[in-house]
């Protein structure tokens, strides 16, 4: 780690020999902006979302949550502030409260900046870092965030180093925290070496803590690297990204697992767009279940399993939360193959009613079973009531297969339902620069 983040710190340093003054940059004087996003959402779910749900696995419920956005500018001060609240209707704890941004930083003319804080961060399509904002519980991190934007280069640096509490007695322990992973260095290169196309490179560090040692301080190191592109000539998008990881997890496992992925849109009329896409998420070999009411071990020596890790879940693996949001028994992944299809009509500037297709499969073979793990069809609305609110509705279904209902011990693969309904308001209650 100590030779990573070294490297990244000589990188910091050597930013402002490549940041030459920009005549056309501008910062404003001052700028205060308050804002929200809240949103309440009713759902109705029938199917095992999980392993060994029961005999009940049907549930109604409306949970809510509402962000207030504090935004300030000054001569190349930022700060930004984000409380949070969010709940399910009628919960014991009445909700909770939170922190979902507080940051500071600096922001020069030459594209230089930094910010220092909680913070929220996209990059490329969100497949390995999110804001994951479909749940309650959205990504953040607290880190330095650091880079130069300028012209047709981005260059991000993220340094991240996590802790429960001052720890005047128990070093730099790190278990049970509100953050999976103790430390983080991440490197994060884009180029538009063209007008109609992107492109992207990744590197991040993640240091994990050894479960098995609590009081001492073990940690592990796990890489993941790949590149992103993204390419659109005229009414035409097409994405790919390809992703190795390596390292050790938290147990001192040995990980080499990947991921590719390819993705197209096309936006036929401005009333009708189609998109189709297939990605490949590598999994444990040998994995297995054994039957409900019985036990069994297998000898584990690597991790072949992908970690999307930090990624946006829900707009990928299947709206229905199946993959990579809910775990397989036993905590092992076998992967997933994921072949979908999708249409969009827009019959009125307002509305917009959407389609897709998802096969799904596993990525490595299962034992006594197929690799096919079922179909899933999702319909989805969207009705923009006023420029500031939106009413959104959504259904899912899943035809499972046995594979699916043993791995996820699901009693019964024919009912896999989920509805939703929910408002959104995104209000800009006062804005002014000068």
């Amino acid at each position: 780690m100590k030779r990573i983040l070294s490297l990244i710190f000589l990188l910091s340093l050597a930013l402002p020999a490549f940041a030459q003054p920009d005549s056309t940059a501008s910062i404003p004087q001052k700028e205060f902006h308050i804002s929200a996003t809240a949103w309440s959402r009713g759902e109705v779910r029938e199917g095992a979302l999980s392993y060994d749900s029961g005999e009940e696995d049907y549930a109604v419920f409306i949970m809510s949550n509402a962000v207030l956005n504090l935004s300030y500018r000054y001569k190349g001060l930022e700060i930004h502030l984000s409380p949070k609240y969010f709940g399910v209707w009628g919960a014991k704890t009445n909700g909770s409260m939170a922190v979902e941004e507080a940051w500071f930083g600096l922001r020069d003319k030459s594209g230089l900046f930094f910010r220092l804080g909680r913070q929220k961060v996209s990059y490329d399509d969100q497949r390995i870092i999110g804001a994951n904002d479909w749940v309650m519980a959205s990504n953040k991190h607290d880190m330095l965030l650091a880079g130069l934007e300028r012209g047709r280069h981005k260059l991000h640096v993220m340094l991240a180093f996590n802790q429960n509490d001052v720890n005047t007695e128990g070093g730099i322990i790190y278990l049970d925290g509100g953050q999976p992973y103790k430390a983080m260095e991440n490197v994060w290169y884009h180029v538009d070496p063209i007008k109609q196309l992107g492109a992207s490179a990744l590197f991040m560090n993640v240091c994990m803590q050894d479960p098995t040692s609590p009081t001492e301080n073990v940690t592990h190191q796990q890489q993941l690297y790949g590149a992103f592109l993204d390419w659109h000539p005229r009414n035409l998008s097409v994405q790919a990204s390809y992703y190795r990881q390596s390292g050790h997890d938290e147990h001192d496992m040995a990980i080499k697992a990947w991921m590719a992925s390819g993705e197209a849109v096309w936006q036929i009329t401005p009333k009708w767009r189609v998109n189709t896409g297939y990605f490949h998420m590598s999994g444990d070999e040998s994995f297995f279940v054994p039957e409900n009411g019985t036990i069994g071990l297998i000898l584990k020596k690597e991790v072949h399993g992908f970690n999307p890790i930090f990624g946006s879940h829900h707009q990928f693996y299947g709206a229905m939360d199946f993959f990579y949001v809910t775990t397989y028994y036993g905590g092992n992944t076998p992967g997933l193959q994921d072949f979908h299809t999708g249409l969009q009509w827009k019959p009125i500037q307002k509305l917009s009613l959407e389609t897709e297709y998802h096969f799904l499969a596993t990525s490595v073979a299962i034992k006594d079973a197929s690799k096919v793990l079922g179909h899933e069809l999702e319909l989805s609305a969207s009705w923009q009531l006023l420029p500031d609110m939106s009413l959104q509705a959504g259904y899912s279904f899943m035809q499972g297969t046995d594979t699916m209902i043993r791995l996820k011990r699901a009693r019964d693969e024919n009912r896999l339902h989920w509805g939703w309904l929910m408002l959104v308001v995104t209000p800009e209650f006062f804005s002014t620069r000068k």
